[in-house]
């Protein structure tokens, strides 16, 4: 339990050094770059009040997935209006865009926005944390977590994620070459195999919750009570495994534009990974306590990736 509050606090500073680090690491922007810098920053700061206001008078504390596939597209935009539609930085913008879009589709088939904005399901793992961090059941205590981890820290890793096109931008030395193609390639695939791993898991959900309510029986994965085949046959969580390596693609056309293998963007993509491997293990020890057979899955297939694999059947 101590283990899980150290993780929340340690994530907080890691992302307030993280900003910090951003800031006066090689952060040299013209005039009009710093002027877009400001106002992007209003518009996460927006973002975060409205989601952690919502959030509070609703007691629905999922606001800020309902914007996670929308805030980027609105991000990414917004520095290649102000660039006056650099090639490069639309390449970028409409890449992120078929992301956003697809990934929002995903989320509303899953009843996740009601005509009722504020409304739409909430993600289950809040109460489970309440109930696994008792200190959590406090009002006072669960809004500052609310305001801090949920809305200010998730809202501000969307941002950093969203900022290598600022580098692209920023200290653009290179016009758009074969290189920002293959990356653009890379970032498509990670988009359609992360579309097959929600399509085969929606479509597992989908079938054994019908099974359940027309009482037929369960065998193979709907007996076990989760999919583990496609794509989960390879890895645990092949959605959030695509999903990082969009954003680390998304990372590479910094790169491409300024010929640094590092630059102070690389950030958002490093806190994704940290923020997906530890909401994976929590997922993962929901599982366990649901699925007798689950900690077997976990022994023969590798959370993210893997090249040999076991029976994942065994149980």
């Amino acid at each position: 339990m101590l283990k899980k509050v150290f993780f929340l606090i340690f994530s907080l500073l890691i992302f307030i050094i993280a900003v910090r680090f951003s800031i006066f690491f090689e952060f040299q922007l013209n005039e009009i770059q710093l002027d877009t810098f400001k106002n992007s920053l209003i518009i996460y700061s927006a973002l975060t009040l409205l989601c952690f206001f919502i959030g509070e008078l609703t007691k629905n504390y999922s606001q800020v997935d309902k914007i996670w596939s929308i805030a980027p597209i609105i991000y990414v935009w917004f520095f290649t209006i102000y660039s006056e539609f650099n090639f490069r930085m639309v390449l970028m913008s409409f890449l992120v865009t078929i992301w956003g879009i697809r990934l929002t589709y995903n989320f509303s088939r899953k009843n996740g926005y009601s005509i009722y904005f504020w409304k739409g399901e909430e993600d289950y793992r809040w109460k489970i944390l309440k109930h696994r961090i008792p200190i959590f059941n406090s009002k006072h205590i669960w809004s500052l977590f609310n305001l801090t981890f949920i809305c200010f820290y998730q809202m501000g890793l969307i941002f950093l994620f969203c900022l290598p096109i600022l580098v692209a931008w920023q200290g653009e030395v290179n016009p758009i070459s074969i290189y920002d193609w293959i990356i653009a390639f890379l970032m498509i695939l990670f988009i359609i195999t992360e579309s097959i791993a929600d399509n085969q898991q929606y479509d597992f959900q989908s079938s054994k919750h019908k099974k359940i309510k027309n009482n037929k029986p369960l065998d193979g994965d709907f007996k076990k009570g989760f999919i583990s085949t496609g794509l989960w046959k390879f890895s645990r969580h092949p959605n959030f495994f695509s999903e990082q390596l969009i954003w680390v693609t998304f990372y590479l056309f910094s790169i491409s534009a300024t010929e640094k293998f590092f630059n102070w963007s690389i950030i958002g993509c490093i806190l994704l990974i940290i923020l997906f491997y530890n909401s994976a293990k929590f997922t993962e020890s929901i599982s366990e306590q649901k699925y007798p057979s689950y900690k077997t899955y976990k022994e023969n297939v590798p959370m993210f990736i893997g090249f040999k694999i076991k029976n994942p059947t065994r149980s």
